[in-house]
């Protein structure tokens, strides 16, 4: 048995927040430079230029990449080994995003109530997944959420008539909704199988995975691929200007499901689309 104390966390949390927030994955700025070589249209081709400048500006001056430093979205895998001391783990996690967001000097987003709407001044709480992993680590991922590209979210409960090409109309059919909203080009995490709340979590999970990281299985690697192309061919483009690039990347998650139904989600993210993981 590991003992982990919770000040650890707390520390660990509130770095992961900052970085994810002034740097994206190196797939990620990789695709970007690739998109920007490959995109005919020359007004969707200066814009992508002007994103890598963006992001470029932002390393040089230690800031954000994006002012909305976004709704810190913590995944914490604990071993079934560890044994975490000093407090609980949901109050460390929330420790570590006042910490990070606070003395980071990012942007404060969350409100205390989705109706009354009063800022909690810290960012403060997390949404926080967690799950029982073997061994005696603790692997935290911070993946900061911004609302503009996930308000363009959505689900499809389908039924289980409807095959492969009915799955990517749905996918098709939310990104076309979305538009130029999510300030494309835009990341995105599919989620299919499981149920109403499984479906959308394996949509946020697919977000965090690297793009260049395929998924395991070949048929959803395809399709992975198949939805991809289908998404560029919509002609949205960068900030919805037009050109080939609407989607940097796509990545699907999947869970068995009930014999009766098929749902589909997907998780939209802008062109940083953020995440930064340690383990303790």
């Amino acid at each position: 048995m590991r003992e982990i104390h919770v000040d650890l966390i707390r520390d660990t949390v509130a770095r992961l927040c900052v970085e994810a927030n002034k740097a994206l994955p190196r797939d990620l700025t990789g695709r970007l430079a690739a998109a920007r070589e490959i995109e005919t249209d020359p007004l969707g081709r200066e814009i992508l230029g002007d994103l890598e400048r963006n992001l470029d500006a932002a390393g040089e001056l230690d800031i954000p990449v994006c002012q909305d430093t976004g709704m810190a979205v913590v995944f914490a895998e604990v071993g079934q080994e560890v044994h975490i001391v000093g407090g609980l783990l949901e109050e460390a996690v929330n420790q570590g995003v006042r910490k990070g967001y606070v003395e980071g000097l990012l942007r404060l987003s969350v409100v205390s109530d989705p109706l009354r709407r009063v800022n909690t001044g810290d960012n403060t709480p997390a949404v926080l997944h967690t799950r029982l992993i073997e061994g005696e680590g603790l692997r935290l991922t911070v993946a900061p959420k911004g609302f503009g590209s996930e308000n363009m979210s959505g689900i499809r409960m389908l039924t289980p008539a409807a095959g492969r090409e009915q799955v990517i109309a749905a996918v098709l059919d939310i990104v076309k909704k979305a538009g130029s909203n999510p300030c494309p080009p835009m990341v995105l995490g599919v989620g299919v199988g499981g149920d109403f709340e499984l479906c959308a979590l394996l949509a946020k999970q697919a977000l965090c995975r690297s793009l260049s990281q395929p998924n395991p299985d070949p048929y959803y690697a395809q399709l992975e691929r198949d939805m991809l192309e289908a998404i560029n061919g919509l002609g949205i483009g960068p900030q919805g200007f037009g050109g080939k690039t609407t989607a940097l990347g796509l990545n699907i998650e999947q869970y068995p499901t009930h014999i009766a139904g098929l749902p589909v989600a997907v998780n939209v993210g802008c062109h940083v689309t953020r995440h930064k993981s340690a383990v303790i």
